[in-house]
């Protein structure tokens, strides 16, 4: 009669050992998608009370039911952000071609700010401070544009899956959990509420934004309302940090121009309607869904936008959110392994 060398406890031990290892040659394998995986995490929570909607109560076919949330989330979500990207990339276009409107705004700010400030090089010197950042942050969302499109691909193709067998996934998600099924629904929830918060909620926030500088621009007499307020909204994914970079610039601009009524109109349009927007819809959301802290959000698009390209701006954020609750989930578990 044969025996293992290995005894049991010794045999579980390898197994975990050789699991671990398996894992971290398969992560390191998808570390190139793996904005693909957060975005199948985020789109799966989004969508997912219409996919039971759809299957458990309109009694539709599991696969049907998929295909027509991909259509649709497509069609709210994926195709909105690339007229963005063709946008940005006509106006980006546009100002290559005219460089000379670029040297003469420099030119014409510089002359203002060293006859009123005292500073002839003001925009040369900023300029220098930022060059380096704001390249490094330009050239990431380029590149994370360039593997937007794999990044999609590889993210329907999951959902797809994940969809016509959520029941299935849900249960293998509870039992592999490394804690009580109580615990696991409750911290899902919360998972839930800060996915809500972050994506819907702070997008709701950067489209108002958006389009209220968008009307104080046309309000104001400025061109290139519509664009501008575009830009806002990207940047209001920062807050209160996001919108001034829009409109205080334009305003030192328009006092360049002598149109001073404009400037002082746009600055206080700006800082006591525009910023505080985001005050107000924070809280109201807050209340409503789940609170993510603004430096939460600061912190996590700095984190977000050289790992993700552009869409650092929500997964950085929403990652550093997964990462907190994460610390809070094992303080529960070593809380009621004290008790024990």
């Amino acid at each position: 009669m044969s025996y293992s060398v290995f005894t049991q406890k010794e045999r579980n031990v390898i197994t975990l050992i050789l699991l671990i290892l398996l894992g971290a040659v398969i992560a390191f394998a998808v570390r190139g998608i793996i904005g693909a995986l957060l975005g199948t995490m985020v789109m799966y929570t989004i969508f997912r009370p219409m996919n039971i909607w759809l299957v458990e109560k309109l009694k539709w076919q599991r696969p049907l039911a998929a295909v027509t949330i991909i259509v649709l989330s497509f069609l709210i979500i994926v195709l909105p952000f690339l007229g963005i990207g063709t946008m940005l990339t006509n106006k980006i276009v546009n100002l290559i071609k005219n460089p000379d409107w670029i040297k003469n705004t420099v030119d014409t700010i510089n002359a203002y700010a060293g006859d009123k400030l005292g500073k002839p090089d003001l925009i040369r010197e900023q300029l220098e401070k930022s060059a380096t950042y704001f390249g490094g942050m330009f050239t990431s969302l380029l590149s994370g544009a360039a593997s937007l499109f794999l990044d999609i691909t590889v993210m329907y193709f999951l959902l797809y899956f994940l969809f016509v067998n959520f029941r299935s996934f849900e249960r293998g998600l509870l039992r592999y959990s490394p804690f009580k099924v109580e615990n696991a629904i409750r911290f899902g929830h919360e998972l839930r509420n800060i996915t809500y918060s972050n994506v819907i909620g702070q997008t709701f926030i950067a489209l108002v934004q958006g389009g209220t500088l968008a009307l104080g621009f046309w309000m104001f007499g400025f061109q290139d309302a519509l664009f501008w307020g575009v830009i806002c909204a990207i940047l209001s994914f920062v807050p209160l940090l996001g919108p001034p970079l829009i409109f205080v610039p334009a305003a030192v601009y328009a006092f360049t121009q002598g149109e001073n009524w404009a400037a002082i109109g746009l600055l206080i349009y700006g800082f006591v309607v525009v910023i505080n927007i985001d005050n107000v819809l924070r809280l109201v959301i807050a209340k409503r869904v789940g609170d993510i802290h603004p430096i939460i959000t600061v912190v996590g698009v700095i984190i977000g936008i050289p790992l993700f390209g552009m869409m650092g701006l929500v997964y950085g954020p929403l990652l550093l959110s997964y990462f907190l609750i994460m610390v809070r989930i094992y303080e529960a578990n070593k809380r009621e392994g004290d008790l024990h």
